[in-house]
């Protein structure tokens, strides 16, 4: 192990005991056993640990060990199934409150970036960041041409940060796989590796600026989205800048409420941005915390969302798309049987779990949950039970699903915000069931038979044509394995007549050896004239044997 890595994992050990994490430290089952040595800490018995709950003292290590954890912490908040529900709780609360870097750096990285000095890309540039996160930091400027716009700027010494800390994280993730029991089942590594993923795509600006393009172009004129417009030509890896947009923060209901905002309307709206985005467009924003969304208020009736902050995007492969539709779908007409069928087909549960106990099991945690407005009902409450149900089912953790469980929170904990007797699910509802007739029944076949008749016409003429080469490669094909396999019979019945050949020529070696043991000594002393008949026969034979199987 390299001494950087090594010091950072001492670092990491002091951190979590100054904060008094031992306990979480020493639950794991490989430091049971010692345990007790706990009681010898100074800490323990001088810190104001005990009077802070577990989860608080592991927000406040969070924080002392950097952005990064921070946003591990902040990603495990929404994995209810690998946490107990205080840590997840409080884990919730994390935010990244990172010290702005000064204005000078900035203005050096853009420089470097763009290869000019910001006064010659902007008329004005300000020097106060307008925010300040553990990736990056934005500040407001103004092009030549008088357009407000956000330019955003990495960290200087980001990815020598990050790359060492998910090192450390990697490391504590194999150990776990290792050590803890239920890891084969969590797959810790792998939870690891999408955050990985995730932080490397948050560090490309530019990959940003592609995700801001593509979200902009699925909801061109939609009433319920707006998407900042990129400016490609300031664009770079370290550097991205994009269209100030001036809306009321979500988080802000007063301001939103003395602008007379049609608050359920808006409510609304944010499912179904939601389930466009994953379901229609395969293609959503995974970190809409409330710093990320803006409400545009110019029509209180009809209020649309505006949203910023692109680096993290999800989209799901098609098959969990549609288990996941076909599981809301199953899920909202209560037809549980078909929920616990859909996670045995999918394998996400063993395919040796017995259907009707699994369907029993969801019955008891979804049922108690329906008819409820959104204020009566706790997405993470919920979401903990279901997991703790399906851990006795051994299912295992979906590590593709990680961003989508992170929005439903973050869209739930919106929506209790702004409209808390939204009915979820009657407004979710309509949404699935359309989707699932667009993509499954009889309308959605008519639908893909229209998109393929452009191929078809093109290649109808070409069809005769074609039929007439098929067949005729077919009987090429036919011809070749006919010699081929002709050929394959002259092989093995040669190979035959060579195995019968080798057996005579040895059954005629034995005869003679045998011949020339009872008969060699007569033939020597009175000559060849004096073996007997029987010996002639046995000679003969040999003879006999060892030209038939020396014949060619």
């Amino acid at each position: 192990m390299r001494p950087r890595l090594l010091w950072r994992l001492v670092v990491i050990q002091f951190v979590l005991l100054r904060h008094g994490l031992d306990e979480i430290v020493l639950a794991l089952k490989i430091f049971r056993p010692i345990r007790f040595l706990k009681f010898a800490s100074p800490w323990y018995w001088l810190s104001n640990n005990r009077q802070r709950t577990r989860g608080e003292r592991l927000v406040a290590a969070l924080e002392d060990l950097g952005p990064i954890f921070v946003k591990f912490g902040q990603m495990l908040s929404t994995r209810r199934d690998l946490l107990p529900p205080d840590l997840a709780e409080a884990l919730s609360a994390l935010q990244d409150r990172v010290r702005p870097f000064p204005a000078e750096v900035a203005r050096t990285r853009i420089e470097a970036a763009l290869g000019a000095s910001v006064t010659e890309h902007f008329a004005r540039f300000e020097a106060e960041p307008l925010a300040s996160a553990s990736i990056a930091q934005v500040h407001a400027a103004t092009l030549d041409d008088g357009q407000e716009v956000i330019v955003k700027i990495t960290r200087p010494g980001i990815h020598r940060c990050i790359r060492s800390d998910l090192e450390i994280l990697y490391t504590v993730a194999r150990l776990a796989e290792r050590y803890w029991s239920e890891g084969p089942r969590l797959h810790p590594v792998e939870v690891v590796t999408e955050f990985d993923k995730t932080l490397m795509n948050e560090l490309d600006l530019q990959r940003e600026a592609a995700n801001a393009a593509e979200l902009k172009r699925q909801f061109e004129g939609s009433p319920m989205l707006y998407v900042p417009a990129v400016y490609w030509d300031w664009c770079r890896t370290d550097v991205l800048v994009q269209e100030r947009i001036h809306g009321i923060p979500i988080a802000r209901t007063d301001l939103l409420r003395a602008a007379n905002v049609n608050m359920q309307r808006l409510a609304e709206r944010g499912v179904e941005v939601f389930f466009t985005q994953v379901f229609k467009h395969n293609f959503f924003h995974a970190d809409m915390h409330p710093g990320n969304i803006f409400v545009d208020a110019s029509d209180p009736e009809q209020p649309r969302y505006m949203a910023v902050d692109f680096g993290i995007v999800g989209s799901l492969m098609p098959e969990d798309q549609r288990y996941l539709a076909e599981n809301f779908h199953a899920f909202f007409n209560r037809d549980y049987r078909r929920v616990a069928e859909l996670h045995v087909e999918s394998g996400w549960v063993p395919n040796t779990t017995r259907v009707e106990e699994f369907e029993a099991a969801i019955r008891t945690v979804c049922e108690p949950i329906f008819q409820k407005p959104l204020r009566e009902i706790s997405f993470g409450h919920f979401l903990l039970r279901l997991f703790q149900v399906a851990r006795q089912f051994d299912m295992e953790v979906q590590p593709q699903l990680v961003l989508l469980q992170k929005t439903l929170l973050a869209i739930e904990g919106l929506g209790r915000e702004l409209y808390p007797d939204l009915d979820l699910w009657q407004t979710a509802k309509p949404f699935i069931e359309r989707w699932m007739r667009e993509r499954i029944g009889p309308k959605a076949f008519l639908e893909r038979f229209k998109d393929e008749l452009p191929y078809l016409n093109q290649h109808l003429s070409e069809l005769p044509r074609l039929s007439i080469q098929a067949m005729q490669q077919v009987h090429r094909q036919s011809e070749l394995l006919e010699g081929q396999r002709r050929e394959l019979t002259s092989l093995r019945h040669e190979a035959h007549r060579d195995r019968v050949r080798n057996r005579l020529t040895l059954i005629g070696a034995l005869l003679l050896v045998m011949f020339l043991a009872t008969q060699g000594g007569r033939i020597e002393k009175e000559g060849v004239m004096a073996l007997s008949w029987i010996g002639w026969a046995e000679l003969a034979g040999a003879v006999g044997f060892l030209f038939a199987g020396l014949r060619r």
